[in-house]
């Protein structure tokens, strides 16, 4: 069994990012720029803002921090949206997800450029992706394409499942896979069969949100499983795959820590530059 480390494979890629930002710095004079919308004070929110400006730091993106009380109104939050599309010094937009309740989330992400969509959750970057067109791709599914080609993974003719359907995760990770000529299987909470559908993957890839989800019956003999999953359970984070039995029968295997979620980080840096560089979308 082969462990694929995010963790070394997102330092790397964050390496080669941060030449490509000083480049890019020398031959515009423009620094790559980021703004994050945090509304409230969700403490894992928060934590994963905090993340992703030191990860800026790192490569040399300019981040901005725009924090709005836990009441603020949809006008509020949506005219510091439209003020920062307008901002030409903004090359992305991220506004971090959930937002409280009252909020209209749909709304106020609309109101993102798709030149600026960072997350690549806009209908236009979404759409391009089923058309197989450029576009900016949802980090965590391209991050985890971009673990299994630098693992050497064969995706052509490749039978791979998903387990999810989110907008975020499940859909566009079917999408890109398709686009990389496998066949593709997406499971969700209403398949019959799901066991038997996913022991015959060679690429199995949960992104379910349920702990230990994935258990050593549903992997097939040298699959490649890769587990989006993160979970806490007493206080420990764990993946949608019970990590111990699969990895016994895998030929290789995301950890959770250390596996997909350093890849979504990384990935964003990336889609930052692409849209710094101006994209036509």
């Amino acid at each position: 069994m082969t462990l694929i480390d995010g963790k070394k494979i997102a330092a790397d890629i964050r390496a080669e990012l941060s030449a490509e930002i000083a480049r890019f710095t020398r031959e515009t004079g423009k620094k790559v720029g980021l703004a994050v919308v945090l509304v409230g004070e969700d403490p894992a929110s928060k934590i994963y803002v905090r993340n992703k400006i030191r990860a800026c730091e790192e490569v040399g993106i300019y981040s901005a921090s725009y924090t709005l009380p836990a009441d603020a109104t949809q006008e509020a939050v949506e005219s510091l949206v439209g003020s920062l599309a307008d901002d030409s010094s903004v090359h992305g937009i991220l506004v971090q997800l959930p937002l409280p309740a009252h909020l209209n989330a749909e709304r106020i992400l609309a109101r993102i450029p798709s030149q600026k969509d960072v997350d690549g959750f806009s209908a236009e970057n979404i759409g391009r992706l089923a058309c197989g067109k450029n576009g900016i791709v949802a980090c965590t599914p391209l991050g985890v394409m971009e673990l299994l080609r630098r693992s050497h993974v064969n995706l052509s003719g490749k039978y791979a499942v998903v387990i999810g359907r989110s907008n975020i995760v499940g859909k566009p990770m079917a999408m890109l896979l398709l686009n990389a000529d496998a066949t593709v299987t997406v499971c969700h909470s209403h398949s019959d069969h799901l066991a038997e559908i996913c022991s015959r993957a060679d690429i199995l890839i949960s992104a379910v949100g349920k702990p230990h989800f994935v258990t050593a019956e549903m992997v097939k003999e040298g699959a490649v499983v890769v587990d989006v999953g993160i979970n806490r359970i007493d206080g420990k984070l764990v993946g949608d795959v019970d990590f111990e039995s699969v990895a016994e029968k895998a030929a290789m295997i995301t950890p959770v820590p250390g596996g997909v979620g350093p890849m979504t980080i990384a990935m964003l840096m990336k889609n930052t530059l692409i849209c710094a560089r101006g994209l036509q979308i």
